[in-house]
């Protein structure tokens, strides 16, 4: 509009081009929705239904790519490093102990997909490890320096990596079964089976992968509550853009009400009258002009119902802009006023002029033959650039220029910088939506465009019958 911010709130371009994913109540024949079989709800436990806080991570490539890096590069540390000192706390053979820790090197790789099974690998793994290390610390000619048992170093991080990721990918009753289930083998080996010689860890690692299993929790919590208010907020805004649409075409709709209504007595009064123009017409012709009365009487009439079902859903509907300071002198937005037309823009303009704004107006064409619906568009669109001019430009000069041509009518409004700074006004959202409303409502178009200077402009083709001339193109605005 006429000095718009860059974003204006009343954009309609601004508004989601997606429509509402609300859908509608079912009828009763319609069947539901389908309960998900017994294999998608165990898919779905398994962790087939991932929050996007589960890998890969990101939509970046290069992030996924780096995730997967680091996850190798711990696994092959944890394979290497790990089975150095599980030979030298437990005595266990080298192949033994890579063997150990390769296998959780492997359920933190597949964790990154299949964090359940992962985790059961991760699990077994560890208990066979745990169990393996008990044989050594219970033969008599080895003595060990009591090491950490059951759950050694490279064991403890590898588990706690794949719980973590279970987390991230599991629903919480998922992670809070495997959490318990790691903690009940854990208090099976220590507690019952148990061992000599050696440093307890099971009560340290249980708290370490309760703290990994709430992490993960937390972060898949976290990721499904951004989701959820992002649609939320996606459809919040189309719902509002659908209903500023509704409200606008409503309004117009009830300012094109006088007009039709104005043919419609015009059609009833010509038809009473007509028998009495012609000497002795004919009983054919008395009905027929009846008939068309009587027809043009009920039509006013549901306009009349129309109207008063369009007026009760927003009566009194308050304008953003304040219209009576840019309506005729002297009167103000009442609704039983005559609509305005053409000859009403001078005194729209001197109104802009006393409230501070420095309007020039220049005319070009012939301003007869218009329908009254062409010439409220084209009151309505002047208006609406006009009250902009003075909520988002003060101090700012307006042209307005005015092209009449056989095809239709040419409007153009543009405002330069303005000079003061921009207070910031509440706004109805209504403004360049009403324009090119009323544009397509008549074949026409409106095009709204910040200008290189830092200004605005505004330019509308509105046809004269309604549609575009087959011959003559929409004439360029001025430079």
């Amino acid at each position: 509009m006429s000095a718009e911010p860059k974003n204006p709130t009343d954009h309609p371009g601004d508004a989601p081009p997606a429509r509402s994913s609300a859908s509608p109540i079912p009828a009763e024949d319609e069947p539901g929705p389908a309960t998900p079989s017994r294999a998608a709800r165990f898919r779905a436990w398994l962790g087939e239904n991932p929050s996007s806080q589960s890998p890969p991570f990101s939509k970046y490539r290069w992030l996924r790519l780096l995730t997967y890096l680091l996850t190798f590069y711990a696994a092959l540390a944890i394979m290497g490093a790990g089975a150095e000192e599980l030979s030298d706390s437990y005595g266990l053979a080298t192949a033994v102990a890579l063997l150990c820790t390769s296998l959780q090197s492997v359920a933190i790789v597949l964790a990154l997909r299949r964090p359940v099974p992962a985790w059961a690998l991760s699990l077994a793994a560890a208990a066979v490890t745990a169990l393996l290390a008990r044989q050594q610390m219970l033969a008599p000619m080895l003595r060990l320096a009591h090491p950490n048992w059951p759950w050694s170093t490279p064991v403890l991080l590898a588990h706690m990596a794949v719980l973590l990721l279970l987390a991230l990918r599991v629903r919480v009753r998922g992670t809070v079964a495997a959490l318990g289930a790691t903690a009940l083998v854990t208090f099976l080996i220590e507690g019952f089976i148990g061992a000599r010689l050696y440093t307890p860890t099971g009560e340290v690692a249980i708290g370490l992968f309760a703290v990994a299993a709430l992490i993960g929790t937390t972060l898949r919590g976290r990721s499904e509550a951004r989701t959820q208010l992002v649609r939320q907020t996606t459809i919040t805004a189309e719902e509002r853009a659908r209903r500023t649409l509704l409200e606008e075409r409503s309004r117009i709709a009830r300012e094109l009400h006088d007009v039709v209504a104005h043919h419609m007595s015009v059609i009833s009064i010509q038809a009473q009258v007509a028998p009495h123009l012609v000497e002795n017409p004919t009983e054919e012709l008395k009905e027929n002009l009846a008939g068309i009365r009587n027809n043009a009487l009920e039509a006013l009439t549901e306009l009349r119902r129309v109207l008063g079902v369009l007026r009760s859903e927003s009566p009194d509907e308050p304008r953003a802009e304040d219209i009576s300071s840019l309506s005729a002198p002297g009167t103000g937005p009442v609704p039983d006023a005559p609509q305005p037309n053409l000859a009403r823009l001078d005194s729209l303009l001197e109104n802009t002029r006393a409230a501070g704004v420095d309007v020039v107006k220049a005319e070009e064409g012939d301003a007869r033959g218009y329908p009254p619906g062409v010439e409220l568009s084209a009151y309505r669109i002047v208006q609406e650039a006009l009250s902009n001019v003075l909520r988002h430009a003060p101090g700012a000069k307006v042209r307005v220029d005015i092209a009449h041509f056989p095809n239709g009518i040419y409007l153009s409004i543009r405002n330069s910088p303005p000079s003061r700074p921009v207070q910031p006004t509440p706004g109805s959202g209504h403004g360049l939506l009403g324009m090119r409303e009323r544009a397509a409502m008549l074949g026409g178009s409106v095009e709204a465009k910040p200008t290189r200077d830092g200004g605005f402009v505004v330019v509308a083709f509105l046809p004269r019958g309604g549609v575009p001339g087959p011959t003559e193109s929409t004439p360029a605005g001025p430079p």
